[in-house]
């Protein structure tokens, strides 16, 4: 059984943000998919399925090693 869970992310304007963003989360345990929806100057929606609830602390950490930061899903 897959969960899917949005979360949002803030500093990402271009492919090579996602790509970044994209790839950390994805090294996550348990994560399978990570797919995003880029809003430049704004928060872009993050969508991660895993295999099991993901550790909000390892998500955010993998955020800001891609160099940006997580904030309450919109």
């Amino acid at each position: 059984m897959s969960i899917t869970t949005v979360y949002g992310v803030d500093g990402m304007t271009c492919g090579h943000c996602v790509a970044s963003v994209t790839e950390e989360i994805g090294l996550v345990a348990g994560a399978e998919n990570v797919t995003v929806e880029l809003v430049k100057g704004g928060t872009s929606q993050v969508t991660v399925t895993s295999t099991s609830e993901l550790d909000q602390a390892l998500v955010a950490a993998a955020v800001e090693e891609a160099g940006y930061q997580l904030v309450a899903a919109a």
